[in-house]
């Protein structure tokens, strides 16, 4: 079987026009940043945030030469941190007048073995991962209530759902988010909220190269029916597609964006 080439890049038909988002973990490299730029480029207006103030700032800046100093703001945020998170979502309201979109992307990896990992290993992935979705998902469900609508869109993984060693506190952290997203949706329902998850299998990106051995990225990759890891852009195409009208009946979902063999 031969390798698949990536195709070409999709251009915006102003799905999100006029609509704000908050978007973590976005400070330029991977799912966030590209979901960043795909949400510009579809009409909205951005709120990106990254525990990483120099990258956010930069990728602030290059966002707003390219798409103007209008439609894009950044603030620092560690989602672990519930004043920070407070902070995020006021000022999101604040500066735009309302929420529409919150894209819960913020997480933690690594790699240990279950028998050798520490009890702080565990702790900070979970609190992340999990606890970062929980905590911006209930900030963007008490505001959104007082609207009466709104779009939360999490980024789960397929380790929630398939196996691999030394990933324990990873997996079950994504498996939480999507058992979050899942009971979440039932109780926003209620007010007009609608709440799904994405599930990437593999999304390269330099962060992710910078963590994981050339060895198991290799390995993962020959998982993948078309033989070729996912471009953080067609994995931002599906979190478009969930936060626009597209999807309007959809909720409590997690939808795997995968090429992975069943």
């Amino acid at each position: 079987m031969t390798d698949v080439e990536s195709p070409a890049y999709v251009p915006g038909h102003g799905l999100l026009e006029g609509r704000t988002a908050v978007i973590t973990a976005a400070a330029g490299a991977g799912i966030g940043g590209a979901t960043a730029r795909r949400f510009l480029e579809e009409g909205a207006r951005v709120l990106i945030s990254d525990a990483h103030g120099r990258r956010l700032k930069a990728y602030e800046a290059e966002l707003a030469e390219e798409f103007g100093a209008a439609s894009v703001t950044a603030l620092p945020c560690d989602v672990t941190d519930e004043t920070q998170v407070g902070a995020l979502f006021d000022t999101a309201v604040r500066e735009h007048g309302r929420l529409d979109v919150v894209v819960n992307n913020a997480g933690l990896g690594g790699t240990a073995e279950l028998a050798d990992m520490t009890d702080e290993q565990w702790d900070r992935v979970l609190d992340v991962t999990l606890g970062g979705t929980f905590r911006c998902t209930r900030a963007a469900l008490r505001r959104m209530r007082e609207t009466g609508g709104g779009v939360v869109v999490n980024n789960a993984s397929v380790a929630g759902w398939r196996a691999q060693a030394g990933q324990a506190h990873y997996a079950a952290a994504k498996a939480g988010v999507m058992a979050l997203t899942r009971c979440a949706a039932v109780e926003a329902a209620a007010y007009g909220v609608r709440v799904n998850a994405v599930s990437p299998s593999l999304a390269m990106h330099p962060h992710l190269a910078k963590v994981t051995t050339p060895e198991l990225l290799e390995e993962l990759t020959t998982r993948e029916a078309f033989k070729r890891h996912a471009q953080p852009w067609e994995v931002a195409n599906v979190i478009v597609f969930l936060a626009s009208g597209y999807s309007s009946y959809m909720t409590g979902e997690v939808v795997s964006v995968s090429s992975q063999h069943a």
